[in-house]
């Protein structure tokens, strides 16, 4: 089940709330577990099975990890914690990419498994990960109540797309936490524009990148509207995710943290990174480059640990070498800004930061969208008139002209601009009230147009097959 369907938002979601509001305090926690399991169930059940032995496992572990704190046995249960769930994803995500390198390496035909990926192990799969090394770390106590342990791991507004929430952030939301009409109303609100980002605009193009890849013809401009179309696609339908997931949480009394800050305004990589899933980065940050030294080493070590960290980042994403290659490609970005260009950056004129920025992230998805390299390789020498194409076609001026309105809401809702108006808004007189009785008829038209799209589409792609 997701978000953007019909059986989610009018069948599902009301029967959870309804339900969730009705039961007494201390039964919650189980109906938000018991509702997680079915939604995440509805599409692939036999998986439930490895989400909930991950589960078990990691919960007697982070018992045995706290009762032998600052013992070589605490140690221990940490490793078996890390390898089991590293192990787990591991042959889920990349048993058959590792099989198919081997055979290209050396000649061999060993048939491949063809496991099918469950849907949402990279996140819950990291989650977990936080909670047992956390614990190690006494940055929290382990949690003696298995059903609160599966009710963090296995929550469905943030299960399948994230953000990836820490143990350590919601750890006393799981015992106690308040419910208020204010911050279901935020919660709504934040849900009911996470989902129209996602079906009204992402959605819209998605199908532009579809009409691209069944079209015959090529030519430049056509390649140009394919890459920005997918970069936006790609933005929106994640960010969407997570403002439903952050909107749902608060519905239920929670506070995720923040997962994307308008990347496509950064004046740098670094700053892009910053911006742009926010949840990610800073978990590699924290559980893996600070671990092995970050910065604090060595100029050949610090460069190590850069690689190493944005190649399992592009490896997260997808069981590809065009993923390890995006990953790297950003390594090489960030290390460059760092140790000369970052300096170069700051003096600039900030229309030729941003341009530079922008230019270089779209490439990069082209990299991230392609089936292969090769395809990537081709699609960049296109965009930049290296094939030999023409400039325009027939198709290509067509479509930019029937999407010309979806780009333009698209690249204006990307950035913060919409923010600051309605901030602007708010200080003048009677603008704030303004705002509070426009805000419930913004929400129903958003509801209804949603409903409508839901209704007559059926295009309604799910990106997080891959992660």
């Amino acid at each position: 089940m997701v978000f953007s369907s019909i059986t989610f938002l009018y069948y599902f979601l009301p029967l959870v709330i309804g339900l969730y509001f009705v039961c007494p305090k201390k039964l919650k926690n189980s109906v938000l577990l018991f509702s997680s399991l079915i939604f995440y169930g509805w599409g692939e059940p036999k998986y439930i099975i490895f989400m909930v032995l991950s589960i078990v496992v990691n919960y007697i572990l982070g018992l045995l990890i706290e009762r032998h704190s600052g013992s070589a046995w605490g140690k221990r249960c940490l490793i078996v914690s890390v390898v089991f769930s590293l192990g787990m994803l591991g042959y889920f995500k990349y048993v058959d990419f590792f099989i198919e390198n081997v055979n290209s390496l050396t000649g061999l035909s060993v048939p491949l498994l063809k496991v099918v990926l469950p849907i949402g192990i990279s996140f819950y799969t990291f989650q977990i990960l936080s909670y047992t090394i956390d614990v190690y770390r006494k940055s929290t106590k382990a949690q003696k109540n298995l059903l609160s342990l599966a009710t963090y791991v296995a929550f469905f507004p943030q299960l399948i797309a994230g953000p990836i929430v820490r143990y350590t952030d919601i750890a006393k939301a799981l015992d106690s936490r308040e419910h208020s009409l204010m911050k279901i109303r935020i919660g709504i609100r934040r849900f009911l524009f996470g989902i129209s980002k996602k079906v009204l605009i992402a959605n819209s193009l998605g199908e532009l990148c579809n009409i691209f890849a069944d079209s015959q013809e090529r030519n430049v401009l056509f390649y140009w509207l394919y890459a920005v179309a997918f970069t936006l696609q790609i933005y929106f339908d994640f960010s969407g995710y997570s403002d439903m997931a952050i909107g749902l949480g608060k519905v239920f009394g929670f506070d995720f943290q923040e997962n994307f800050n308008y990347p496509f305004i950064s004046q740098s990589i670094t700053e892009f990174w910053r911006r742009w899933h926010m949840s990610l980065g800073t978990w590699f940050r924290d559980y893996l480059y600070i671990p092995l030294g970050g910065n604090r080493v060595g100029r050949m070590r610090w460069l190590f640990n850069i690689f190493l960290v944005w190649m399992l980042t592009g490896l997260w994403h997808g069981a590809a070498w065009n993923f390890v290659i995006w990953g790297m490609l950003f390594a090489v970005l960030l290390m460059i800004e760092k140790l000369w260009l970052g300096s170069f950056l700051k003096k600039m004129p900030k229309s030729i930061s941003h341009l530079y920025v922008m230019l270089l992230v779209i490439i990069s998805f082209v990299i991230f969208d392609a089936p292969d390299l090769s395809t990537s390789a081709e699609r960049i020498r296109s965009m930049f008139g290296m094939s030999g194409l023409p400039f325009t076609g027939v198709q290509s001026v067509y479509y930019l002209r029937s999407y010309l309105i979806i780009f333009v809401i698209a690249i204006i809702g990307s950035t913060d601009l919409p923010k600051r108006i309605i901030g602007r808004i708010r200080k003048t007189p009677f603008g704030s009230l303004a705002l509070t009785g426009a805000e419930p008829v913004v929400c129903v038209v958003l509801l209804l147009l949603t409903t409508a799209y839901l209704i007559d589409a059926s295009f309604n792609p799910f990106l997080y097959f891959r992660f």
